[in-house]
């Protein structure tokens, strides 16, 4: 009998074998906010032209800099590909995307039915503190192309695009354009010239005019024009594929 209560104590003492560590899972880095880091940091470099229409995405690769399994790279590429900045093919794995000629027509044309509908609303809702934020954007657009900080410029470009939408009161809308600006991004790193940003910044300054007093109709056919400007400066232009250089390109 003792000896059996003694077996039953040494079995409850004893800690209860771990379960086996799946190969590659669970590394420091991987959780929800990591992940999301990291998909805003690649996403960044996508918009920003830092990461060229082409360039493959490996998953090792990126695991390695950024410090997490594959797995979590997988589902981050996945996430951008249902966004259309990233392309992935079977068996060549995932690439950032090239917009084909109708692709880059068919969002210009999303942009001129949706952005431009939305200029009334925005001149009835703009507050003096709104006017002040998006003339500071379009002033820091300047400043960013006076410093030769092109990166920097079309960020702020598209942060003023998808500030005005917001400003329109129609959140579904200002996020349908915020994944519009980010595609012609991609549309601008293809098919414009070399340190082409689409936008002149001094438009955005005109177009906060006319919202400011109230010209909301007025604001409608300068974005219109404004748009299609940008659409009439593209032409064909590919790059070769490349692989990119992960460690410059996050370094920061």
């Amino acid at each position: 009998m003792g000896k059996r209560a003694d077996a039953t104590t040494a079995a409850r003492q004893t800690p209860a074998a771990k379960p086996a560590r799946r190969r590659g899972a669970g590394k420091a880095g991987d959780g929800a906010e990591r992940h999301q880091e990291i998909y805003r940091r690649i996403r960044e470099a996508i918009v920003e032209h830092r990461l060229k229409p082409g360039a493959r995405l490996r998953e090792d690769a990126l695991a390695e800099v950024f410090g997490v399994s594959r797995t979590g790279i997988r589902k981050i590429l996945q996430r951008l590909a249902l966004e259309h900045l990233v392309t992935l093919t079977p068996r060549r794995g995932a690439s950032v995307a090239r917009p084909s000629i109708e692709e880059a027509r068919d969002v210009f044309a999303a942009r001129q039915l949706v952005e431009c509908q939305l200029m009334p609303w925005a001149a009835r809702r703009l507050t003096p503190a709104d006017v002040a934020a998006l003339r500071e954007l379009a002033a820091s657009e300047r400043r960013a192309l006076r410093a030769g900080e092109q990166s920097q410029a079309i960020q702020l470009s598209a942060r003023f695009h998808q500030r005005l939408a917001e400003l329109a009161g129609n959140a579904p809308l200002a996020e349908f354009i915020e994944r519009l600006c980010s595609r012609s991004s991609l549309i601008l790193a293809v098919y414009g010239g070399r340190g082409h940003l689409g936008c002149e910044s001094h438009d955005h300054d005109e177009l906060v005019t006319l919202l400011e007093s109230g010209r909301g109709e007025r604001a409608v056919a300068f974005m219109q024009r404004h748009l299609k400007a940008i659409e009439a400066s593209l032409s064909i232009h590919d790059e070769a594929d490349e692989a990119p250089d992960f460690y410059t390109i996050f370094s920061s």
